[in-house]
This record gives structure tokens, sequence and C-alpha cells, in this order.
């Protein structure tokens, strides 16, 4: 009986001391633990419990497993996922295909490829003014390889379609704001205008005749043009298309007569003659195109208007992964050569925190609800 009870009590003690062990491990930060030999001390001689026999042995084991168990599992979910990635992420872009949105995601999916190791895909979903991409994002699993890739219509859909399928606040967690640059007011060569103040005075003679392109109603080219619109009182026609792509496909083709796309991917059909630039958005001339007056200079006093591009995850996302991507993002931006190649684009890089990106995007919601509710629009 004394033998039976001291072999109990050595049990007792071996499994409060794997328990301890495994306990310790949970608050240890580095997920490659263990990288070298780990000691295991046993308070008593060896041979306790009658571990010669096959019953001791089981027990033994049994006991330290089950012990051991939930401290393990409560290490586990503690560790950040310092792997992160280790296969594919996929980056949606709700839009078609050569738009500004699209154009940000693939600087980004490139660079996230070669600093961390993984294919970042960049997956076009366009549609209903990026709500069928984002809506996936939403309900995409929140383990960093789903991402979104927003433009300033993520700020404005809110006031536009007030029964989202999502809650732009509550199912998004921020990781960065990316990239911001100016508004181009380009036309079709064919029209009778060369800069802001004479396509106003155009668009007052034809009341209703001239139309200008989207990427989709609520999308930043919209509001662009509606803005331009309501402040130069006139009537022009808006003409939605899904994405920034098809729009400029039928500008080109003067099927349409204006556009306020960003200057970014617009600039380039400018320099070929496709489109005439009639004047940049920014508080200033572009470094890229200075010799492009702004509109605020060149007819329409008081018009700003700039575009800008972020990344977001589902809500949940771990924030170890969050902070990685945002490092990786902010380190990329430091890089001299890259941030050239941005500029040389028309675009600013940004590379925020994901709190600052939270505010922003907070403030920009709030401003485009005054904005839509002042002008009356409505979702069509």
């Amino acid at each position: 009986m004394q033998k039976r009870n001291s072999s109990c009590h050595r049990l007792f003690y071996v499994m409060a001391a794997a328990t301890s062990l495994a306990c310790a491990q949970a608050s240890i930060p580095n997920e490659q633990y263990p990288n070298h030999a780990v000691r295991i001390i046993v308070p008593f001689a060896a041979g306790g419990l009658d571990a010669s026999s096959e019953q001791g042995s089981r027990l033994r084991d049994a006991n330290v497993r089950e012990s051991a168990a939930p401290a393990v599992l409560l290490a586990q979910a503690s560790i950040p996922n310092e792997q992160y990635p280790n296969h594919a992420v996929r980056i949606i872009v709700p839009f078609a295909a050569g738009g500004g949105t699209d154009l940000a995601a693939r600087i980004i999916a490139q660079k996230l490829s070669e600093s961390l190791g993984a294919n970042f895909v960049v997956d076009n979903r366009p549609g209903a003014a990026g709500i069928v991409g984002t809506e996936a994002i939403a309900k995409s699993k929140a383990d960093g390889y789903a991402l979104l890739v927003v433009s300033s219509s993520h700020a404005i859909n809110p006031a536009m379609y007030p029964k989202l399928p999502y809650d732009t606040a509550r199912d998004f967690a921020p990781v960065s704001l990316l990239l911001s640059g100016p508004t181009l007011l380009v036309a079709h060569p064919s029209l009778p205008a060369k800069n802001a103040r004479e396509l106003i005075a155009l668009a007052k003679a034809r009341p209703g005749v001239l139309t200008f392109a989207s990427a989709g109603h609520g999308t930043p080219p919209h509001m662009a043009g509606e803005l331009f619109r309501s402040m130069a009182h006139i009537d022009i026609t808006h003409i939605p298309y899904r994405g920034n792509g098809p729009a400029y496909t039928d500008l080109m083709a003067g099927q349409v007569s204006l556009m306020f796309p960003n200057i970014a991917t617009s600039l380039q059909y400018v320099k070929t003659g496709r489109m005439r630039a009639l004047g940049v958005g920014g508080k200033r001339r572009s470094v890229i195109a200075p010799d492009i007056p702004t509109i605020n200079e060149s007819g329409l006093p008081g018009y700003e208007m700039s575009s800008w591009f972020g990344l977001l995850a589902p809500a949940g996302t771990p924030p170890a992964v969050i902070n990685r991507l945002q490092q990786e993002i902010g380190r990329m931006f430091r890089q001299a050569e890259v941030r050239e190649k941005l500029f040389e684009q028309g675009v600013e890089p940004v590379g925020s925190t994901p709190q600052e990106f939270a505010a922003f995007l907070n403030a920009e919601t709030a401003q485009w609800a005054k904005v839509i509710k002042a002008t009356g629009l409505k979702p069509e």
C-alpha cells in the first residue's frame, strides 16, 4: 500500500511538472521553439510508478498528454504566425483590369511576392460599383490569404447604397493606405474644348448633349464628374461602366465625351494623342505633367478631386498578419527606386499604419455622405 501511494505521489508530481512546462511554452513568442535540446527534470529516482510495467507506462503517458494538451493548444493560439505567407495570397480588385485600383493592386502584388516569397495574385471581380468584389472579401476566411484593394468607392458606397451586403466599418480590417494621386479631366480629341473654361462654355451651349464616362455609379470618376457638374452648373450625362478599362475604350472610340479618371492610368493615352487632357484635379499641377493646368486655375475655381487606394483584410485577420503586411508595405515605399517609379506614374506612396488608415476611412466616409446628401444622388 505504501509503495502504491508513493507511486501515485510521483505520478502527481510528474503530471504537475509537465503541465507547468506546457503552460510556460504558451508565453514563448518564438514559433520555431524548440530549436535545440530540451531538458525535462524529474525530481525522483528513475523507475517510479512501476515504470517498467506496460500498464504504468501507458498510464503515465496518457496523463501527461491529457494534462498538457490544453496548455499546448493555448500556446499555439497565442504565437504569431511567423511563417505567413506559406502559400498563394489572393488580392481582389473590385473593378475591371486597367483602372487605378487594378494598377495599385498589381504594384503591391509584385513587390509583396518578391519580399515575402509567396505569390500574391490579383483577382478582378468587377460589378455594382465595387460591391461584388468587396462582398467576396467580407465573406472570406480571415487568415490573411484573401485581401482587398479599395478606392474612394469604399467610402462613397455606404451613403450611395444604404443596403450594402456588408458593413464597411465592421467587416474589414484596415491594413494600409497605399497610394494617392490627382484626377485628370480628359476628353475625346474631337471635342472642341481645350481646358475647363472652354468645356463649361460648350456644355452650357449644348445642355444634356455631352456625356461623361465612369468606372460605375458611385465610383471616384463618377463623383468627380458630379462635383464638376454641380460646381459649374452644367448639364452633362453620366454613362457608367464596369471599371475604367471599358470606359477608356469607349472614350477613345468617341462613344462618350469626357471622363474624370486618375492621372496614373489615363496620362499614357494623353501622351499618345488618344485623349486630350483638359485639367488636373489636384491643388497643384502634377510633377509628371506640368504643362497641364489644374481645373481650379483653368476655369472652375475651388474644384479639387484626388484618388486614393488602400489595402483591407477580412475582419478578424490576426494582428500579426496585418502588421507584417503593413511593415512590408512601409519598407517597400521607403525604397528610393520604388518611390521614383510611383511618382513617374503620377501617384504618391503613403504606407500608413492600420490605425491611420482606419481614421482616414472614417473621415472619408463622413465627407462623402455629406456630398451625396447635398447633391441628392441616388443609386441607379
